[in-house]
């Protein structure tokens, strides 16, 4: 038997991977908002279905949010094609409507029922060990676990059995289309797995964590590499350290389990943005610096190789002259040529600078490269 603890970890842990597959393709398809927008959306569907059926526990109402949450999609496409909005103010201005009106509905005739707009917003995972799925006197766990694995199994299923069809029309959509992929289809199936798995997991956490979860470790994953095999991979498992370490974080502090969730999602992606090897801020400060450098060390032999070509190597080689020539300050020349003696493309002899064999092909290939 789990001990509550390890129930809210696993679950927190579903959760995140469950939603991090989706929001990999939101990201590399740059509809990263249409995420917040359907999780907020879907509680007018999840409303109505409730007013329908009177029972929070039908599946009328994942059925209702999954409705609500393609018409929010096609609401928005719809005004992005009057070409009057962009795509962002075209969901600023969708998903605000739909949900003002799920709220307003909560707060005129279900004032007394558990489906309240802090519910809806942030959850609350510590209590979801409390509701079990019990079945023939058997305790199979929190009900929570086995809804969010099956959506996770869901989504899983989908993503292998379509992966090709949601790679291309992903990057490609006209070539999609013209493959017979069916993009437009594919793209709403998607955004009805993202409803979903935000109405799955809206009693648990939230729609507040599920858009952190759904964007973040996706966003993180995208930095650290081009494939999109190793994305989801990669975004599955930051996902979970985002979910296992929020609730490290969350028993330290003794702080809410889902907002530091959230919390540490976004300091995770704080690290990846800022140490990623190739997208990273320091990786692209570091290229920009080693840029910098290379263009001085290349100008500084192409320097030297028109001073042999024009026979005025007593003057243009010397240490001193580089200065005026270049317009570089003593220091910055100094620097310069010890980077150029230790990539081997000259030699300095007393004050004077010559060009080894290697920096006179390496200066002779950058003249001769077409501009």
């Amino acid at each position: 038997m789990l001990t509550p603890q390890a129930e809210i970890i696993i679950l927190a842990s579903l959760v995140a991977v469950t939603c991090a597959l989706p929001g990999v393709f939101l990201i590399l398809r740059r509809v990263a908002l249409m995420s917040d927008a359907i999780s907020h959306a879907i509680l007018l569907g999840i409303v109505v279905a409730f007013f329908y059926t009177k029972n929070l526990a039908s599946p009328l109402l994942l059925f209702g949010a999954t409705l609500v949450g393609i018409l929010t999609v096609s609401l928005t496409e719809m005004v992005i094609r009057t070409q009057k909005l962009k795509k962002d103010a075209a969901i600023g201005l969708v998903f605000p409507f739909l949900f003002s009106i799920g709220v307003i509905l909560i707060n005129k005739f279900a004032t007394n029922v558990h489906i309240d707009s802090d519910c809806v917003l942030f959850g609350e995972i510590a209590f979801a060990p409390f509701n079990r799925l019990i079945i023939s006197g058997h305790d199979l766990g929190p009900q929570g676990s086995w809804v969010m694995g099956g959506i996770l199994v869901l989504n899983f299923i989908f993503i292998s059995l379509f992966y090709k069809e949601l790679k291309v029309s992903t990057f490609d959509p006209e070539l999609a289309a013209s493959l017979g992929f069916f993009p437009v289809v594919i793209h709403y199936v998607l955004m009805a797995l993202v409803s979903i798995t935000a109405v799955g997991a809206f009693e648990t956490v939230g729609s507040i964590l599920v858009v952190a979860l759904m964007i973040t470790p996706p966003a993180a994953a995208y930095l650290l590499t081009n494939r999109l095999s190793r994305m989801l991979l990669y975004s599955a498992l930051l996902g979970i350290f985002s979910a296992v370490g929020g609730y490290a974080m969350a028993k330290a502090l003794d702080a809410s389990i889902a907002g530091s969730m959230a919390t540490m999602s976004g300091i995770i992606f704080m690290v990846v943005f800022i140490f990623a090897p190739e997208r990273g801020l320091l990786a692209k400060l570091l290229f920009r610096k080693w840029r910098q450098w290379d263009f001085a060390t290349q100008m500084l032999a192409i320097h030297l190789l028109q001073s042999e070509m024009a026979h005025a190597e007593e003057k243009e080689i010397i240490v001193s002259h580089m200065q005026d020539h270049m317009l570089w300050n003593s220091e910055y020349t100094s620097e310069v040529i010890a980077q150029c003696l230790e990539d081997g493309l000259i030699k300095k002899t007393g004050d004077k600078l010559s060009l080894t064999s290697y920096g006179r092909e390496k200066a002779k290939t950058i003249i001769s490269r077409p501009p």
